[in-house]
Parts: structure tokens; sequence; C-alpha cells
């Protein structure tokens, strides 16, 4: 965990000129008068962007929409697209923007022999491409980030299919290995500034490699329903460095110092009274997990509420009495009420969840002091905790342990006790873990429900790897709630206004090949439509 000075964020603006985003294609980069030359930049400063820009992309769709998918949090208002998925076509400029910016590290380097640099772009093209195909499916990838083919530009590049895509990554990702596998004295190329703008490992190239091969198990994961790859799989397990504690996650913290460089969400840049950070609330199915096997996460994570709420006729009905609200029974529906006294989850997909536990100003800007809030720590700009966590050391652990579960490797309970430990530690409850893992639903059973519960649990802030776990396996069972726009989850992005409007015949071959689902209820382009990865396969639905 790092902190990365301020000066990359005016960096920034220095090297806007390469991540302009796309408004016509992936491949058309329009000359920005203002910007660096790709020539004149320099790399560790065009690096620091790339770390930094993904760091931050990766958080802010884990904290919200994906967490909206996975039931970690809902929003008590503007809350349509975070609860109900009303996100409509999505574009993703940004990603390939940051791609660009990367690319041009990637070339810098190999001009100038710079394996680390070199590498450590190979580990970041993996990174965010898998986001993409992910998200979406199929993409341009071999045909993109080429401003011209031929002499013309290529305005309309072709698609990928997400099974040529992860064989990309994960032939970049072992090249990666490779160039990062020698000690750090061997790179002439890593100066302090190098280290400066390594704001996830300080120009360590052990760390870096760690990440790369972790990274690769992640992937190899993903596509296990759809490639053999238990061999290769065992084989970085039992042969190349990976994560080996929670001192070798990739993490990026938020320094805060100003809108751009802080949390997201916070109320030091966003206070006033209509401020994001209030309409997040945890969700109820995240608290009631939690509040089952007495996890003291709960406390790291949420607050209190409150104005905690009693049904006694013991003072008048609805009257606040030192802190506590109290209701009869005669005059209220007590499926509708939360008693709870210490943390109030908002359930999933309601109508007016703003209006939940009777709260009697429902609205906009409603201020709901009978439900929950995060905790304290999530108003701040920055703070310890508050980290963009691109992998962790208890993501690799349950991998591990669904590996040894598939009989792929031995000790699968060795390695889900292990995530569970590194998860608590991470979050500063460590030495709750062995009380922990004795409880009955927590004890590792030899099911696969129990570490993917576990791991969704842990991916709180990324909450897309939860999605993305949920979609290849149905772990852990969701159920939607009573505004959802269909019985199932989501399980894509649809393609973006531009791709659509700008290259048609490409987009629309990608979209042939989507299945759809009964979820997709005849759609084209659907958020319920199933990618390669998913297709052929029972899950989740």
């Amino acid at each position: 965990m790092k902190y990365f000075n301020n000066i990359l964020f005016v960096v920034l603006a220095l090297v806007l000129g390469l991540s302009v985003p796309s408004c016509k294609d992936l491949t058309e980069l329009n000359e920005n008068p203002n910007g660096v030359p790709e020539g004149k930049a320099n790399a560790d400063l065009i690096l620091s962007t790339v770390l930094t820009d993904a760091a931050a992309t990766y958080t802010h769709l884990g904290y919200q929409d994906a967490a909206g998918v996975m039931q970690h949090t809902q929003k008590d208002a503007w809350f349509s697209g975070h609860n109900n998925y009303d996100w409509g076509p999505r574009d993703w400029g940004n990603y390939y923007s940051m791609l660009r910016n990367n690319q041009t590290v990637y070339e810098k380097a190999v001009e100038n022999e710079m394996a680390f640099h070199q590498g450590v772009s190979l580990v970041m093209k993996s990174f965010i491409y898998a986001q993409i195909t992910d998200l979406w499916g199929d993409a341009p990838y071999s045909d993109a980030l080429k401003g011209n083919l031929g002499g013309a530009e290529n305005i309309s590049p072709t698609y990928d299919t997400q099974k040529a895509i992860y064989q990309g990554i994960i032939a970049d990702l072992k090249e990666a290995d490779q160039l990062l596998s020698k000690g750090k004295n061997s790179y002439p190329e890593i100066f302090a500034e190098t280290e400066k703008a390594d704001i996830i490992y300080n120009g360590d190239p052990a760390k870096w490699q760690k990440f790369a091969n972790s990274l690769l198990l992640r992937y190899l994961m993903r596509v296990s329903e759809k490639m053999d790859v238990q061999s290769e799989f065992v084989n970085i397990v039992q042969s190349q460095p990976i994560f080996e504690s929670n001192e070798d996650h990739a993490l990026m913290n938020f320094p805060g110092s100003n809108e751009r460089s802080a949390w997201p969400n916070n109320t030091v840049f966003d206070g006033t009274d209509g401020s994001n950070f209030r309409r997040i609330r945890p969700a109820e199915t995240l608290v009631e997990a939690l509040r089952e096997r007495n996890d003291p996460r709960m406390g790291v994570w949420f607050a209190n509420v409150e104005v905690p709420t009693r049904i006694s006729d013991e003072y008048p009905h609805n009257e606040i009495v030192d802190g506590v609200r109290y209701l009869h029974a005669d005059q209220v529906d007590e499926s509708q009420v939360n008693t709870n006294p210490d943390y109030v989850g908002v359930p999933t997909q309601m109508t007016t969840p703003s209006g939940y536990n009777l709260n009697p100003t429902p609205g906009q800007t409603s201020n709901n002091r009978f439900v929950s809030y995060l905790h304290d720590r999530y108003r701040n700009a920055s703070g310890p905790l508050l980290n963009a966590r691109l992998m962790t050391y208890a993501e690799l652990n349950f991998i591990l342990a669904e590996a040894a579960h598939k009989g792929w490797l031995a000790d699968a309970e060795g390695y889900y006790n292990a995530g569970v430990r590194a998860s608590l530690e991470e979050w500063g409850v460590g030495e709750h873990a062995e009380t922990y893992l004795s409880r009955v639903n927590v004890t590792y059973d030899g099911t696969l429900e129990r570490i993917m519960r576990q791991k969704w649990i842990a991916s709180w802030t990324a909450a897309q790897e939860a999605w993305f776990d949920y979609r290849r396996t149905g772990l852990p069972a969701m159920e939607t709630g009573p505004a959802a726009p269909r019985e199932g989850l989501p399980l894509r992005f649809q393609y973006g206004s531009n791709e659509l409007n700008f290259n048609p015949q490409n987009v629309n071959e990608a979209i042939e090949r989507l299945v759809s689902t009964a979820f997709s209820q005849g759609e084209v382009n659907s958020q319920w439509d199933k990618t390669w990865i998913l297709a052929g396969t029972d899950e989740p639905y």
C-alpha cells in the first residue's frame, strides 16, 4: 500500500493529449495542442497516469454499480442505475484511453530496452482488457490502439472474440512474468522517479511479478469452464512466484488532496445535504450475512443506525425517547419494520428505498435516520483503509481454495482459512480470525458455496469480482427485489452508443455472437445475454 505524490495528478493534465476519449471509434486519436507529444513524454509520468486511472476506475465500479448488483449496497436516492441496473448502453472510451497511454509506455519501453516498464505495461494491459471483456464481451483487441492501418485511419476496428482476448491476456501475463523475473539491480531504468511514479509497488519488479502471476490465476479460473487450464494453473502455483501475504497485494491508496485524488463519494469535496455519500446505504443482503456470522468486518464497513426502532407501547406511538423510536404493534405492519438495534440495511430493489423502515420523509433529499449509513471513514477523502483494491491476497487464496475444491490442488480448507484470515487482517480485525473461523456457518464445510460466500464478502469495494464469479458459478445465490426489471441479475454491459453509431458492422457481429437467455426477453444487445465465457453453461441461469 503506497501513497502517491500529488504531482502525479498534475502529470495527468500534462499527458492528457495521450488519453483523448474517442467520439467516433476506438482508434482515432485526435491531436491536442496542449498535450505533450508522444515522443517527448516521459514513460514514468505516463505510467503513473495509467496506474492511477486504472485503479480509480476499478474502484468507482466496484464501490458503486457492481456493489448494487451484488447487493453490498443499495442507494436510497437517484438509485435506479445502482439498485435496478437501469444502465442503458455504456461506452468504454475511458478504458481505451487508459490502454492508449499504456501502449505508449510499452512502445517506449521496447524502444529503449526498459524491461521493467515493458513488463508492468503488459500487466496493466491485461488488467484493463480483462475488465473490458468481462463487462461487455467481444471487443476490439488485436485491431485496437492503431490510429492508422495501411495509411488510412482505422475508424472501424474489428472485434476479437472473448476467447481470443483471454488467450492474449494469458500470453501477455506469461511474458510479463519473464520480463519481471530479475532482481531490481538488473533494471537500470528504475530510478527514484520510477519508484515515485509506481504508486502500486514503488518500482519493485518482484512484487509486480507476483501480481502478474496472481492475476493469471484469476483469469485462468475465469475461463476454466470453457478451456482446459488445469495443468497451466497448477504449474504456476507450484513453480512461479505469487502473492504470499497481505504485503504483496495490489493496492492504491487515495491521498485525498483534491477531488480527483480522493475516495469516491466522500463528504470533503461533496459536503452538501444531497451528497452522494448520504445516498449509499448498506444492503440488507450483506448486513444480514455478516450478522448471521457475527462478522467483525461489519463495524469496519457500516455505521450503527442513528435511531433504532423498537416495537413497544412503553411510550406513545412513533415517539423518539433517548434516541430510540417506539412504535405500537397495532399501528404498524411489523414485516415492514427493522428493529435491529445496531445495523439496518436496505432491502434489494425497493420501489421507494428512501422510505424504508417507515421513514416519514422519503424523497431524493431525504435523510433516513432509521437505516445505517456506511462507516464514517467513507466520508473522508483519504485514510489507511481507503484503497483501490486491484487484487488482494485474500482473493488469491479463495481462487486457490476453489482450485482445490475442483481437485487441482490439495488442502481446500487451508486455502479457505488463509483467505478468511487475510481479509480480516486487511480490515484491521485479524485478532478475531480464529474465533470467526470456528463458527458453524463459517468453518469450511467442503462446499463451493462456502468458499464463494466468503469471497463475495471479502470483495467489499471491488464487487465486480464477485459479480464475475457469480456469473460463472451462480454463487452466492442472489434474489432480486420487487422493483427489479427482471428476476435474474444482469450479466454484462450493453455496447455503447458510440460503437452502435460509428462502428455498426463490427459491433453488430459481436452482438450476434451473444447468447440470449430467458431474461433477455427478445432484446438485442441485452444486459441479460451471455458472452462466450458463459455460453453453453447452466450458470448463473
